[in-house]
């Protein structure tokens, strides 16, 4: 009897420390660099686990946007503070379609490039506001460095000099 009762205490042990499951979704992004400053796609391979700011429809790509944030980058954002060294924004650009459902709305449909940037005054302080770009554009089912030069990226979010160079503000849900 004692026997079974302690088997049974082992086994219940074993069983509860095994049933704790780990939430932690992490995505398989290819190992890819973006030629001209050397970042890495592996840098946001956690985006998944971001948290979503904001949405954008880009009406010269045809593109539905979603925004993600890093810890970092989600708590400035939300709290309306500047961003602090380390944070990155993740842009995900989904081409849409007609729902087949509800014909009068557009849906996401494939992804089409995910960019970030990525706030280090160490490795971008020659660029306005210390942020890093990146992009890796997906082709038939396939990711590839962005060929250009980030100089257009700078280019456009310089528009957005007195909001940290970030077009995104944060959407709360009420």
């Amino acid at each position: 009897m004692l026997r079974a009762l302690l088997g049974f205490f082992i086994i219940t042990s074993l069983l509860s420390c095994n049933s704790k499951v780990d939430y932690h979704v992490i995505s398989e992004v290819p190992d890819l660099v973006m030629p001209e400053n050397g970042l890495k796609f592996k840098t946001i391979e956690d985006y998944k686990n971001y948290k979503i700011v904001a949405t954008h429809y880009v009406t010269d790509n045809n593109e539905l946007r979603y925004i993600l944030a890093n810890q970092k980058a989600f708590r400035a954002i939300s709290e309306n503070h500047s961003f602090p060294e380390g944070s990155i924004l993740v842009n995900i650009a989904w081409s849409v379609e007609k729902m087949s459902r509800f014909t009068e709305a557009l849906e996401a449909n494939e992804i089409q490039q995910i960019d970030y940037t990525i706030k280090d005054s160490k490795n971008f302080s020659q660029n306005p506001g210390n942020w890093g770009y990146a992009s890796f554009i997906k082709r038939e089912g396939k990711y590839q460095s962005l060929p250009e030069s980030t100089s257009k990226c700078i280019a456009c979010h310089n528009l957005a000099k007195d909001t940290d160079y970030k077009f995104t503000k944060y959407q709360e849900m009420e």
